[in-house]
């Protein structure tokens, strides 16, 4: 193979192999169906990438051509049609990656919420303490600025993705599990096939498979040591002893685990739920070996990931950004934001994210966004659905009981938030709405 072609290069995973391949030698173009930051990077980076559904973009030499795709992308967009009846060599992302993990000493983080923070902050205990790693990552890193990184040594950082059962290419030596919770019901049809899914996966695990405790996930689902982790539960193997916050919202801790404890933890990136991300990230090192002063050092130089509990001004007025999407990510996000920013009000804009996902968890999110002060809900993103007749942001909205709410287009959110009293402002969703984050940021500026 001389040329790598990807189709829905602008995704997150898919950008990540665009850049490997590229780094690797390969003739490397794709296709997406938008602009982005990220579309952009890549581009500059000396990757072609186009926006329209051009099958005579294709590279000619179809033997040495290999074309990825994301699962995300319609059966039928005319370059996927021709890539498939064209005799060219094709594979999914997810296929990519487990091949590319073949061989190599696979950790992996799975779960519904908090793989990508742990992910990237696994990668950066390795890279930092000297050992290295590969890293396929989720989200991009605020201390590289990238969702890759390469390294000589034969180890592999992987998110492990859910969606589509992606997950289940992975064999890992070492393992975490997150979070087990109901999501991506279109694929799965109801939380017992989610639940399954995490216990095939877990019996790919050959090491060592560390599962937050309370996941339904135990010994029996996996031929690997088991052990299980938590934020302050001191039943687990790996917890955090007297966690409390510094006044930047920074936890410091000492770690308990399997060896001992490893004392006066700071967490670079403030909120309790990166405390708790970066407990699972520490028991991955600890497991594979690395020194438990170099796991101190790098937890504490962790700059976080963007798009994840992301502070963007920090003054009179604060705004942070976030890429929670499921109810749960939204509770665990509110509940962090409130403990960095005691007593102040906390106005969130929410965009939701998909039909079937609103649909199907409506309640819950309402629930969830009745934690804060006041609510701005937006229109549903529909990302790769077409609209669902019936479903729509009111759905939400109805039940929603902060002491404001207010329901808007999203085109109609800058106008709006011109003449909103602010304190404390935080935007969640894993759509379109970063590309308003610039634009909220030079306003909240001006009033800080």
């Amino acid at each position: 193979m001389k040329n790598v072609y990807l189709i829905g290069i602008g995704g997150i995973g898919m950008s990540a192999l665009a850049r490997y391949y590229k780094f690797k030698g390969f003739e490397v173009a794709g296709y997406d169906r938008t602009p982005s930051e990220l579309t952009s990077q890549l581009e500059k980076e000396g990757i072609s990438v186009h926006y329209e559904d051009r099958p005579d973009l294709l590279p000619m030499n179809v033997d040495e051509t290999l074309v990825i795709y994301t699962p995300a992308i319609p059966h039928d967009l005319g370059e996927l049609v021709k890539a498939r009846e064209g005799g060219y060599a094709l594979l999914k992302r997810s296929r990519t990656l487990g091949e590319i993990a073949r061989g190599q000493r696979c950790l992996a983080v799975a779960g519904t919420h908090g793989k990508t923070t742990t992910s990237t902050l696994t990668a950066h205990i390795f890279t930092q303490s000297g050992v290295g790693c590969s890293a396929f990552l989720g989200g991009i890193s605020r201390n590289y600025d990238t969702n890759l990184l390469v390294s000589d040594n034969p180890t592999v950082v992987a998110e492990a993705d859910e969606f589509d059962r992606s997950f289940l290419q992975l064999f890992p030596e070492i393992a975490v599990i997150t979070a087990v919770d109901a999501d991506h019901l279109d694929i799965y049809g109801d939380y017992t096939h989610v639940v399954e899914a995490f216990k095939a996966f877990a019996s790919q695990v050959s090491g060592a498979l560390i599962a937050k405790k309370g996941t339904p996930i135990g010994p029996e689902d996996t031929k690997a040591r088991f052990y299980t982790y938590h934020y302050t539960d001191s039943g687990a193997d790996f917890y955090a002893i007297d966690p409390r916050p510094d006044q930047f919202g920074c936890f410091h801790f000492d770690l308990r685990h399997p060896g001992g404890v490893l004392k006066e933890i700071r967490v670079g990136a403030p909120g309790w739920v990166n405390a708790e991300n970066s407990i699972a990230a520490a028991a991955i090192a600890l497991t594979y070996g690395i020194e438990p002063e170099a796991v101190r050092n790098a937890i504490g130089s962790f700059e976080g990931v963007k798009r994840r509990l992301e502070v963007h001004v920090n003054g009179k007025v604060a705004y942070l950004d976030d890429y929670a999407h499921h109810p749960a990510e939204l509770s665990s996000a509110i509940s962090s934001i409130r403990n960095i920013f005691p007593g102040r009000k906390l106005t969130a804009i929410f965009q939701p994210h998909l039909y079937t996902r609103t649909k199907d968890f409506a309640q819950e999110f309402a629930q969830a966004l009745s934690g804060v002060d006041k609510l701005i809900l937006l229109d549903i993103y529909p990302a790769r659905e077409e609209p669902i007749p019936g479903v729509g942001s009111e759905m939400i909205f109805k039940d929603v009981t902060c002491p404001e709410k207010v329901l808007l287009k999203k085109e109609e959110l800058m106008d709006y938030l011109q003449e909103e009293p602010l304190d404390v402002l935080v935007s969640f969703g894993a759509g379109n709405i970063d590309r308003y984050i610039e634009p909220i940021t030079e306003l909240v500026k001006q009033r800080a």
